[in-house]
């Protein structure tokens, strides 16, 4: 950042200039944000696939798009008796009369008499809100118990049921993310700056440009067509405060450096921000560019998410390097207190374990690099464990009523019936395409045929042994899809939630190939432009995908010690765009103030200790946070979400204390100068000649050069 720039923000008029005009901005922003954008019938769906274009056509059937709930009737370990099968009845004709309920089927019961399920459809295009409402009505008649016999329990399930269950595990998530990271972020930034009012500073401003962005989320859903819902807004809030918290603790251990340096507190700050701006720029510039990657997506999910969460880090970067600053222009030298910086102290990077740290690598590079690499190895051979693809009663963390009647209905019934396969043909076609379906391996009954308002085409219910998301639902969706290829035409179409989450995961699968090549490119190529070298950007890259790959094996573990069977299909690669992009940012902070102190020093040897003893507090205290902060998403009981946050976090973690602290900084060691091939770090003119302190390891190299191994 220009010297000019950082002085203005440095100077009273430009600082309050700038608060006021953040101020004025988000004032605006909170008093005009619209309403989310109402959610379409394809949102989050991927393009071109059979489901999808199947759920396009529902709206030409007099049954449109409706849901259906599953209401699911038990005597475990007797079967239900003439009175039981009365009152069933009865109960029956007392949902009927429900507001958006349609005309219920006859009920349904189980080959050992012991169960008896009720569809209960539901009219066509109702609201989330409509939907969730119907669904918990049944269920508070259900748990009344008026009319139903002793010893049967009854409870919910279906499609309905579990978009319920799903709305209800984030009611009130934003409340609970921001009080949950707030905390999290007050705790660290007090324990990292050991005053009781320094923390509060970055604390505020970031908490400002997160609600600023959860304002601004409503706005990016209307320009992109698509509502930016309740697991978008915590991933965007979990990256705001991560990435400008990293930012603030940055710009803030610089500035506390320069205090030490000079009685200027202006002039102190405005070096801090010119010193700090380039490394905080060219980290944020990576990170948005390798979430825009997603806009080549063809899960709208992903879409919308890279999108959204851009918007997020851009703010974040605005705050942590504009706002944050003005603020603290504002703030006397005291705010440090009771450690407050004096100009002309000792560098207490000098001393410590982060000199001690740079000192084990200045002598041993060869044996740090080879330990840390065997660690790395060992968590990333987890992957040989890591199953992809849960089924949808895998999805919660905690127990949830859809979940447990579905398994009651499986115990009774064929598996898939809460949630049939959609097929629509031609209507000459519809019988030659019923009677492939019931031969299909896989296929439990086909329902009767519904033909479009036009009587051109044919809606055909196909009930799955299998439930939806599972190997065998899987086989039965691709074996139909192949059958009525053959047989029916190509005109036959197979969607319904068991062909949506195979169409997911093969989305999924296909934007992994395509976005991960992307993000390694992106990095790459700000590294480059950041660093002008072409050696160090590939070596921050490989060191930070075989970060990824232990990351992801660790968590494999963990999963598996906690019984959860395999990784969500979307976790892959979201844990690989944060991962890389984040991960990248502390090796962008410790490799940028390598290059400025050997620009300084001229030798690559002492410029990299150097940078790792004054960065190693920062970088480490910035990194345990973001892991802290990513964590917090397992407070919501979405597995996604909770294995997105321990990935994440063990990632960033492992990215912090062994591949920043040691791996990069040995490797630059032994590279040498060829690490900034093929140009040579220049000092800036105001650093020629200007006198730096000399590093303890560089001291201690230049006394006795066999004790560095050199």
């Amino acid at each position: 950042m220009g010297a000019r720039i950082a002085m203005w923000i440095a100077g009273r008029v430009g600082a309050a200039v700038i608060l006021l005009a953040t101020a004025a901005v988000a004032t605006l922003v909170f008093l005009t944000s619209p309403a989310q954008p109402a959610a379409g019938p394809t949102d989050g769906l991927p393009e071109g696939k059979q489901s999808t274009r199947v759920t396009e056509l529902m709206d030409r059937f007099a049954s449109g798009r409706a849901e259906s709930a599953i209401i699911v009737f038990e005597r475990p370990g007797a079967a239900l008796s003439e009175p039981d099968r009365q009152a069933l009845a009865a109960l029956r004709t007392a949902v009927t009369g429900r507001e958006h309920v349609g005309t219920l089927p006859p009920l349904a019961y189980a080959a050992d008499g012991q169960a008896a399920l009720q569809v209960v459809p539901l009219q066509a295009d109702l609201s989330d809100e409509a939907r969730d409402s119907t669904v918990d009505g049944l269920r508070a008649l259900l748990r009344d118990g008026t009319g139903l016999p002793d010893g049967i329990s009854a409870q919910v399930t279906g499609g309905a049921a579990f978009g319920r269950d799903i709305s209800a595990a984030f009611a009130g998530a934003d409340v609970t993310l921001l009080v949950a990271t707030a905390i999290v972020v007050a705790l660290l930034l007090l324990i990292t700056y050991r005053s009781p009012i320094l923390w509060i500073v970055p604390l505020t401003v970031i908490g400002l440009g997160d609600q600023l962005v959860a304002k601004l989320l409503p706005w990016i859903g209307h320009l992109i067509g698509e509502p930016t819902d309740a697991s978008i807004a915590g991933i965007v809030s979990v990256l705001v405060f991560g990435a400008g918290t990293d930012y603030a603790l940055l710009l803030i251990s610089r500035y506390r450096e320069e205090l030490r340096r000079t009685t200027d507190r202006r002039a102190a700050l405005a070096a801090a921000v010119q010193a700090a701006g380039p490394a905080i720029v060219g980290s944020a510039a990576t990170v948005i560019l390798a979430l825009l990657t997603l806009v080549t997506a063809v899960l709208t999910s992903n879409r919308t998410l890279g999108i959204a969460a851009a918007a997020g880090v851009a703010v974040a970067l605005v705050f942590g390097l504009v706002v944050l600053p003005a603020a603290l222009a504002l703030l006397p030298r005291g705010a440090f207190w009771p450690l407050v910086p004096v100009a002309g102290s000792a560098e207490t990077s000098e001393t410590g374990i982060w000199a001690r740290v740079a000192r084990l690598v200045g002598r041993r590079p060869v044996g740090v690099l080879a330990a840390a690499a065997v660690v790395l190895a060992a968590l990333a051979a987890g992957l040989l464990t890591t199953t992809i693809g849960l089924s949808q009663t895998e999805q919660f963390r905690t127990e949830v009523e859809s979940v447990q009647a579905q398994q009651t209905l499986a115990a009774h019934f064929a598996a898939g019936s809460s949630q049939p396969l959609q097929v629509i043909v031609s209507t000459p076609n519809a019988q030659q395409a019923a009677d492939i379906a019931a031969r299909t391996a896989g296929v439990a009954a086909v329902g009767r045929p519904e033909a479009s308002t036009d009587g051109t085409l044919t809606l055909l219910p196909v009930q799955l042994a299998d439930e939806s998301g599972t190997a065998g639902a899987d086989r039965a969706v691709t074996a139909l899809r192949e059958g009525l290829s053959a047989g029916a035409g190509t005109d036959a179409l197979v969607g319904g939630q068991p062909a949506a989450d195979l169409d997911q995961r093969d989305a999924n699968a296909r934007d992994n190939a395509v976005v991960a090549p992307l993000v390694l490119a992106v990095v790459l190529i700000v590294l480059i432009a950041l660093l002008r070298s072409i050696v160090g950007p590939l070596v921050l890259l490989a060191t930070v995908v075989l970060s990824y790959a232990a990351s992801l094996g660790a968590a494999s573990l963990v999963f598996a010690a906690l019984d959860i069977p395999a990784l969500a299909a979307s976790v892959p690669l979201l844990a690989f765009l944060f991962l890389v992009a984040l991960g990248v940012d502390y090796n962008i902070f410790l490799v940028s103030r390598a290059r400025e102190e050997t620009a300084a020093r001229g030798d690559t040897r002492a410029g990299t200790l150097r940078a790792l003893s004054a960065t190693g507090g920062v970088i480490t205290s910035a990194g345990v946070l973001l892991a802290a902060v990513f964590t917090v998403l397992g407070v919501l009981p979405v597995i996604v979400l909770t294995q997105l946050g321990v990935i994440v976090g063990i990632g960033v973690l492992l990215d912090t204390l062994l591949v920043r602290t040691l791996v990069v900084p040995a490797l630059a060691l032994l590279l040498g100068e060829r690490f900034w091939w093929p140009s040579r770090p220049a000092p800036r003119p105001a650093e020629i000649n200007a006198p730096r302190p000399a590093h303890d390891a560089d001291l201690q190299w230049k006394r006795d050069p066999a004790a560095s191994g050199r």
